[in-house]
């Protein structure tokens, strides 16, 4: 059964760390891991979340865009486990969009991403995929795959003054859209 899994905030060395490949995606660990992210992220109202995030330091993530309280324009899909993913191409192209992350609470960022990606990653029956993702969920899974090495949103600003609070960012943004 899946439990709720506490979710560590920047300044735990671990989200500093580099995470390990995952070899048997089949162990009953990794499975509960999956099940435990996917509970995770639906309770704390996030669209994605790495293992690093919950102090499990290996290279695994899901990414489950949805509409939820803190991103109400989110597109809908099945919450997705992506095992050693890679961007194997990307655009040209790179758009600033607003980010927050479940271990760095109450800051907003707005931060440059590619608009398009491709991406392989292992799925949690062990097949690889590979597809292209656009928008709103490239940047999930650039932001998700960032906790994979050790780096944070607020690593990628551009400059501070693209930070604001959770509560201006639900004002201005959310508020007005």
């Amino acid at each position: 059964m899946a439990e709720l899994t506490p979710i560590i905030q920047l300044g735990n060395p671990i989200l500093r760390q580099k995470a390990a490949w995952v070899e048997s995606i089949h162990d009953e660990s990794v499975q509960k891991l999956i099940d435990d992210l996917i509970a995770t992220v639906a309770q704390a109202n996030g669209v994605g979340i790495a293992a690093p995030q919950v102090a499990n330091s290996c290279r695994l993530f899901i990414v489950a865009s949805r509409p939820n309280p803190r991103y109400p324009n989110a597109p809908e899909m099945e919450p997705t486990a992506m095992i050693n993913p890679r961007i194997v191409d990307h655009s040209t192209e790179v758009v600033k969009g607003w980010e927050g992350c479940l271990s760095v609470p109450g800051i907003r960022g707005l931060v440059p991403r590619y608009q398009a990606i491709e991406v392989e990653y292992t799925d949690r029956q062990g097949k690889l995929q590979r597809q292209e993702l656009t928008d709103f969920v490239a940047r999930i899974f650039q932001h998700e795959y960032d906790h994979l090495d050790g780096i944070v949103f607020v690593d990628r600003l551009e400059n501070t003054l693209d930070m604001i609070t959770e509560q201006e960012y639900q004002n201005q943004v959310v508020n007005n859209t």
